[in-house]
């Protein structure tokens, strides 16, 4: 029954509100670039991916890092989670969902929710020098990761040792839901202005495929992914996609040690995507639900700006 009790994230004074816990880190947190070296690789169908590479510790582990929605490696999670990593030992690669990387894919489709074919052909580019792989992913880098985790089942690599994910939107209709609430305007309003400047780039490549009509107004998700999610990644309607790609499903036929860590006060989940019967019932998937820590937040003050969810994912891998 691995839903892990107690948890012993405290939030610093003040900071305990999940709202406030979601956007500091966002404005105020500065991390030095931990992964600096580039490579591109092609993947099967044309396109091309940008891992971030920080290498050297001859240790033979390496920590694979997803980040979330409209993010990309070099975001302050993503180099936290590395620098964490990087102290303890490990090679470092975090890299870029396409499009996310400063250069637009080549392709008509993005990326999305449930594209784990792209995370397989990153790990398929692990040099076999490399026989312990821990995975580590964000929201919807963190939804990739379970599904393909979930997937795979007990065919996953065996070079794959353990896993963990925060803040993940595993039921991706109700945390499609929960973001059209008032409360959340101000997220919906950060992720409509990249995402619509990436839908006109990608009109001007694929002009007969991709229209902006109706693209200003738009104020959801299930209007967005609809017009262009789900038609850009062979989805039927935002339905099909939402149902297809949401990890929830999957979370039972999880195989390695797996942590998924979401707090109760994260203002993008709702409690369909806290799944504590999926954990009861796994000798694999691990659930902690600490009372606060917003939408990948968990913000810690001290002398190494280590924050409580890195010191947490190190602390997992290592312990099994």
């Amino acid at each position: 029954m691995p839903i892990v009790e107690g948890a012993t994230y405290r939030p610093p004074f003040g900071l305990g509100e999940g709202h406030l816990q979601t956007i500091f880190p966002a404005l105020f947190r500065r991390v030095a670039l931990v992964t600096p070296e580039r490579e591109r690789i092609e993947t099967p169908d044309g396109d091309f991916l940008d891992l971030d590479w920080s290498r050297g510790s001859r240790g033979g582990r390496l920590v694979v890092i997803s980040h979330g929605l409209e993010g990309d490696s070099r975001n302050a999670c993503v180099q936290g989670m590395a620098a964490a990593f990087k102290r303890a030992g490990w090679d470092v690669l975090a890299w870029n969902l396409r499009g996310c990387s400063g250069e637009t894919n080549r392709l008509l489709r993005s990326y999305h929710s449930g594209a784990t074919d792209d995370l397989a052909t990153v790990l398929e580019h692990v040099p076999p020098q490399y026989t312990q792989i821990a995975l580590v992913g964000f929201s919807l880098g963190g939804n990739i990761t379970l599904k393909y985790l979930g997937d795979a089942g007990t065919a996953v690599s065996p070079r794959i040792s353990a896993a963990v994910t925060f803040s993940v939107p595993c039921d991706l209709a109700s945390s499609a839901l929960a973001l059209e609430t008032a409360a959340n305007r101000i997220y919906m309003a950060h992720f409509f202005g990249s995402m619509r400047q990436k839908v006109r780039v990608k009109m001007s490549m694929f002009p007969d495929a991709v229209s902006d009509k109706g693209l200003d107004a738009m104020r959801t998700f299930r209007e967005f992914d609809g017009a262009y999610t789900a038609p850009m990644n062979g989805f039927a309607s935002a339905d099909d996609y939402w149902q297809r790609a949401s990890s929830r499903s999957v979370l039972h036929r999880i195989a390695v040690p797996t942590l998924l860590v979401s707090a109760a006060n994260d203002p993008f989940l709702p409690e369909q995507c806290l799944p504590k019967e999926e954990a009861q019932a796994s000798n694999a998937f691990y659930f902690e639900n600490p009372r606060s820590g917003g939408h990948v937040g968990f913000v810690s003050f001290n002398a190494t700006n280590e924050y409580w969810s890195e010191t947490r994912a190190v602390a997992f891998v290592e312990a099994v």
